[in-house]
């Protein structure tokens, strides 16, 4: 049975493991000279989620969980670096979809290198059994739902 002390302490280590691997990631970016931000990150990503148009800037807000004015200021950088570009919407010229360019299509690849050599960074003293029972463990967290690990 855990306490609330030990709780705390879990927590707190998730935490430092989550700041550890973002500190990786970016490293890995930085040697290769990719200068993008975690938001402009997780923006282009969400992207990705939308493949029959691209969205609206209030359809990325909603997705991202942020105010519409935090997308633009993400769009303005994404799009200033040619990851993004604003397009008109064919059907209402009122309203402007962000479309993924090639390059950001490039980055998106490049950040997904960077996550994966991270992440084996952050893993490489588990084992292949400890890294599967530690997925299932954060994949019960994630979704809320108990497994058997």
């Amino acid at each position: 049975m855990s306490t609330p002390d030990a709780d705390g302490l879990l927590a707190e280590q998730l935490l430092r493991l989550s700041r550890r691997l973002h500190r990786s990631q970016k490293r890995q970016l930085e040697s290769i000279g990719v200068a993008i931000t975690p938001a402009q990150s997780r923006l282009l990503r969400t992207l990705t989620h939308f493949s029959d148009s691209p969205p609206r800037m209030a359809d990325l807000a909603a997705r991202l969980e942020v105010v519409p004015r935090a997308v633009t200021s993400l769009v303005d950088g994404l799009e200033k670096s040619g990851c993004v570009r604003r397009v008109p919407d064919p059907a209402n010229r009122r309203v402007t979809r962000i479309e993924l360019t090639d390059t950001g299509r490039s980055v998106l690849r490049t950040l997904r290198d960077a996550r994966l050599a991270a992440a084996e960074d952050i893993l490489a003293p588990l084992s292949r059994e400890q890294r599967e029972t530690f997925g299932g463990l954060l994949s019960s967290l994630v979704d809320g739902t108990a497994r058997d690990c």
